[in-house]
């Protein structure tokens, strides 16, 4: 339960306060079988002062305004973890005919603007692939920046982290990915948490589908290679014979099951569906399939051998030809094997929109550099954000990069990129601290200044306690760290605290934002010579 003072949201108006119960958090919300094996229909009364919005993720509400109570009733079985709340300065506004908007009264406009007649597209897209939406309404509401995530499928009410609003195509990309939840991960849940792909994995494939529908074949190929391109790099970081790239992970005693949920959970899951999707021939009869078994499963919790054997039954053909057995692609090889995926998709569709990214990257990176060439081969202005991500994804797994081609690149784009979404400017200002280019550090100050979101202020306090610019990230947590919510203030000095010397140099929660930055500086210095490099010891994605 997540309780945020009114300088922690948008509006600094009024308090706030939202539950996250995914995986086993909510036990500290309420008393329950916290275990996505066990659903129930659930109803909820709740007491709230005047003006303050309460939102549940419910099937039906009614207001008693004399008395200020909310009352809430969720009809279908849900599993423990989709029980959730917000209350707020929240307003709303119609988008469709089964949806509306939440928000925060300045961010209103904007949530509009964005979403207005497209969740009801999505929804038609996904209705005609996978069958009725079950859960009556669809509607979104867009939380500070305090959210942990970037979004939650909790049915009839998706949250959505405020910050992602700037980022046209990450937005579409993650409210599809929750819309396809309701069909796979809320009608049918995964029953333990070791095989939580059945439900990532699934949605992930049914979110392709339904971009594919809806925005055509090389769209989504884009947004498939970008993520694959991630799941690549994770793979070295973790190593292929890490466990944690099974799809079926072993769940020890005292384990977080959050802890678990990585890259693999969605991409190597995806991957493993669409080549059962693949062996039907065409994904039409796929979509059959999957709306058998929704309907067979809904409101129901499985395990991976329930979706495989009803596969199997509802194609004999390829029962009788041994699908499952086949060498080197064996189901059971799929689940329990480390590694990347033992197949992944074509997606050649996708390469008008993912060839020039390759070429772009080998301009800047072949020596000797010729920038002429480079800065003129392509306008990143008219780009999509995933072919932009991607190229500067392709740059930072490059760095440190030669001294000439940084200041080149800042030259060529730094002023560009300024005017661009965050997920694109993060990736850049990653780029200007792994490589300590430091005229462009102010703009990291300047993006730290105003970003309060985990997604955005870890990345680069990692990157920046991993090399020389500790002292600078130290300066700048100090003098932002009271516009940061509790938890994640905890995260980042946890990160700071990485490689000094026992604690008497610097004792985070003792030291207050009136702190000589000076005096910090020179504290700091004389204890990160034994610094362990963060991308050594934190690999998660």
């Amino acid at each position: 339960i997540w309780w945020l003072d009114p300088e922690l949201t948008y509006g600094n108006a009024k308090p706030f306060v939202f539950t996250q119960g995914h995986s086993v958090c909510n036990r500290s919300f309420f008393p329950c079988f916290d275990t996505p094996a066990v659903k129930c229909t659930y109803s909820a009364t709740v007491k709230a002062p005047a003006g303050i919005q309460v939102l549940m993720s419910a099937t039906q509400s009614t207001y008693l305004e004399e008395e200020g109570v909310y009352q809430f009733y969720m009809e279908y079985p849900v599993p423990a973890y989709l029980v959730a709340l917000v209350a707020g300065d929240l307003i709303h506004a119609d988008i469709g005919p089964r949806s509306r908007v939440w928000a925060e009264p300045c961010l209103l406009p904007t949530a509009i603007s964005k979403l207005s007649g497209m969740v009801e597209r999505w929804l038609t897209a996904a209705e005609s692939l996978y069958g009725p939406y079950i859960w009556g309404r669809y509607d979104i509401v867009f939380l500070p920046p305090s959210f942990p995530i970037v979004a939650m499928e909790n049915p009839c009410l998706t949250f959505i982290i405020s910050s992602i609003l700037e980022s046209d195509e990450f937005l579409i990309i993650d409210v599809i990915h929750e819309v396809a939840h309701s069909w796979f991960g809320n009608a049918v849940t995964n029953a333990t948490w070791e095989e939580m792909w059945l439900s990532e994995g699934l949605a992930t494939y049914a979110q392709r589908r339904i971009t594919t529908e809806t925005y055509g074949a090389a769209f989504t190929c884009l947004e498939t290679a970008f993520r694959l391109d991630a799941l690549h790099r994770q793979m070295k970081l973790l190593g292929e014979d890490n466990p944690v790239s099974k799809l079926q992970v072993k769940l020890e005693p005292g384990v977080n099951p959050s802890n678990l949920m990585n890259l693999f959970t969605y991409e190597k899951g995806y991957c493993f569906v669409y080549y059962l999707s693949q062996l039907c021939g065409d994904p039409r009869h796929f979509d059959s399939f999957l709306r058998a078994y929704i309907e067979k499963y809904k409101f129901t919790s499985v395990v991976a051998q329930d979706l495989l054997d009803s596969f199997l039954n509802f194609f004999p053909e390829l029962k009788e030809q041994c699908v499952e057995s086949k060498a080197g692609l064996e189901f059971e090889r799929w689940l329990n094997a480390t590694g990347p995926p033992l197949a992944e998709p074509d997606l050649s569709q996708g390469s008008s929109l993912t060839r020039p990214v390759e070429p772009l990257f080998k301009l800047w990176t072949t020596e000797p550099l010729d920038s002429a060439a480079a800065a003129s081969s392509a306008d990143l202005t008219k780009w999509r954000t995933f072919q932009t991500v991607l190229f500067l994804d392709r740059l930072l797994d490059g760095s440190p990069l030669p001294r000439e081609v940084i200041k080149k690149l800042s030259e060529c784009y730094s002023s560009q990129l300024d005017s661009m979404n965050a997920e694109i400017r993060i990736r850049w200002l990653q780029i200007v601290v792994r490589n300590d280019y430091y005229p462009d550090l102010y703009k990291v100050r300047r993006f730290l200044e105003n970003q309060m979101s985990r997604m955005y202020t870890i990345p680069l306090y990692e990157d920046l306690c991993t090399g020389t610019l500790k002292s600078f990230a130290l300066e700048v947590f100090y003098q932002t760290q009271n516009q940061l919510h509790p938890n994640l203030r905890k995260t980042i000095q946890q990160i700071l605290s990485q490689g000094l010397n026992p604690l008497p140099a610097i004792d985070a929660t003792a030291v207050t934002t009136d702190t000589p930055a000076m005096v910090l500086e020179d504290k700091v210095s004389e204890a990160t010579n034994g610094a362990i490099s963060l991308r050594d010891v934190n690999v998660s994605a």
